[in-house]
């Protein structure tokens, strides 16, 4: 009676129900270790970049300093122009004071002088080659703290260099200390420390938190203490949430399963025959003008009984199947069903950026596949951009060989989601590609204090040295618009300037944009 009582859906339901709640747990509990290890991985990879930056840069400051050695030999006259030259031209550096006797003689800053080191600085021991000290400031800037660094000449009794340099050696200091995770650093040398929780010098005892990574310069007598929380409720709501999140996908991913009972390229190629599957435009801008230059194609399918299902489910369904090419053709077919009315919205030269599976790109049927697309939209009024990714060209030899066909047909290549993948920068000294997509992850990134600025810096300016013109995806706000633009992206495309649209709003679509705004 029971099992009579449990129908079908029932069970299909409470299997599924069991299957979400099985990869909750699993997933929330592997998602809580993997933040823990990251941040362990964060912590060790932080105090090596901090111990190399500041190691790096004393070793360069040592090199600056023998080269200066040579100097207290002379009269503060004769030097004190080359003295306050190498100064100026010194990273961090306020100044430099040549020692002859115990007693500072001239100074880069102030030029010939008479006062004896032990009245400037009494914390530091001439007789050692090497010896720091922490200064709350110094007379030129008193309120600014620095370190104070004594390098000795064996050649010249009680003489050497001492030079004071600004503490903010490294945007590390800036960088964790705004992020939650991070407590903050402290740089200690001898008994006084300077923390980015106290904006003055403090005694090395009253740092009373045990720090969560702690390294020692291996030249110099300085210790640089790196302090975080060893737990954050963050990463235990992250974690609740992410298996929260991905038991809900599983469950319902398992009803779909097993509620279609159908194979999932069956289920492509009925969509297929049935017409679910329809395209949305998505405008693309330049950062100049504001003004539409092209669209961007992006397929969608709508299910009759699961409604709008994420095109990266049956993208890869559709390449797993080996269904991709029929789906690409079909997608071909849509662009050219809507063509006449998109002539008349997009101008002459209107780019039309289409995504290309890799398993398309090197089928059998790809040459021929783009001939008669191309042959079959309307005669010189769009460029066809194909949209390719990273992972679309590991077949080094076939993907140039495509590439110079391509080019050679009219048509013009974009590598898409550029940064996601491992070898991105090999692939644009490979390849000969006309525009870089810019991934949203290094758009989001902007003005968010993160380490990717630089990164997108660089990125850009491989782009201008190549030739190529760049996309950013995803924009969102119109601070990210200003800074792509001022940093000379050329098209901007996401949501700040529209969502992708079906044809029919698409045609009724004004650009709503204006650089003032910004």
């Amino acid at each position: 009676m029971f099992t009579r009582y449990l129908s079908s859906n029932r069970k299909i339901l409470t299997v599924s129900i069991l299957a979400g709640l099985f990869i909750a747990l699993l997933l929330g509990t592997l998602q809580f270790f993997w933040s823990y290890h990251k941040r362990e991985v964060k912590f060790d990879t932080l105090i090596a970049d901090l111990s190399v930056y500041m190691e790096t840069y004393f070793d360069e400051l040592k090199t600056s300093i023998d080269t200066l050695q040579p100097l207290t030999l002379n009269n503060c006259h004769d030097v004190s122009a080359e003295l306050t030259s190498r100064a100026a031209f010194s990273i961090n550096v306020r100044a430099f004071l040549l020692v002859r006797d115990n007693k500072a003689f001239c100074s880069s800053a102030t030029g010939p002088m008479n006062v004896p080191l032990e009245e400037l600085i009494p914390e530091l021991h001439i007789n050692k080659p090497i010896d720091m000290a922490l200064l709350p400031g110094t007379p030129m800037l008193p309120n600014k703290p620095a370190i104070a660094i004594w390098y000795r000449n064996p050649l010249v009794k009680n003489g050497g260099v001492f030079t004071s340099v600004n503490i903010n050696l490294t945007p590390y200091l800036l960088y964790t200390a705004r992020q939650d995770e991070f407590a903050g650093i402290a740089v200690i040398i001898g008994d006084q420390a300077l923390s980015t929780m106290s904006g003055s010098l403090l005694n090395a005892h009253d740092l009373h938190e045990i720090p969560a990574r702690t390294a020692t310069l291996k030249d110099v007598p300085l210790t640089i203490n790196l302090y975080a929380e060893q737990w954050t409720t963050d990463e235990l709501l992250f974690a609740l949430f992410f298996g929260l999140v991905c038991g809900i996908a599983a469950g319902s991913l398992s009803y779909y399963i097993l509620t279609i009972r159908l194979n999932p390229g069956k289920e492509i190629l009925t969509a297929i025959k049935r017409g679910q599957f329809y395209v949305v435009y998505q405008p693309v801008v330049d950062t100049k003008e504001l003004k539409m230059r092209g669209v961007e194609v992006l397929m969608r399918w709508k299910h009759p009984t699961m409604g709008e299902i994420p095109p990266d489910a049956f993208i890869n369904f559709a390449e797993a199947q080996k269904l991709i090419v029929p789906l690409t053709l079909h997608l071909f077919d849509l662009i050219i069903q809507d063509a006449p009315v998109l002539q008349t919205v997009l101008p002459p030269g209107a780019k039309l950026g289409i995504n290309i599976a890799p398993g398309h790109l090197h089928a059998d049927s790809f040459k021929e596949d783009m001939r008669t697309f191309n042959a079959a939209l309307p005669p010189d009024h769009f460029q066809t951009v194909l949209e390719i990714t990273e992972r679309d060209m590991i077949q080094q030899r076939e993907a140039n060989q495509l590439f110079e066909w391509l080019h050679n047909e009219g048509f013009e290549i974009a590598i898409d989601d550029f940064g996601t993948g491992h070898s991105a920068l090999i692939y644009l000294e490979r390849f000969t590609m006309d525009y870089l997509k810019i991934d949203r992850g290094f758009v989001n990134a902007i003005g968010t204090e993160t380490v990717t600025s630089p990164v997108l810096d660089a990125v850009l300016t491989l782009a201008r040295r190549l030739n190529m013109s760049t996309v950013a995806e995803g924009v969102e706000t119109p601070e990210q618009a200003a800074w792509l633009r001022e940093h000379g992206v050329n098209f901007l495309q996401g949501y700040w300037i529209s969502r992708p649209m079906p044809l029919a709003q698409f045609r009724k679509w004004q650009p709503d944009m204006h650089p003032e705004r910004e």
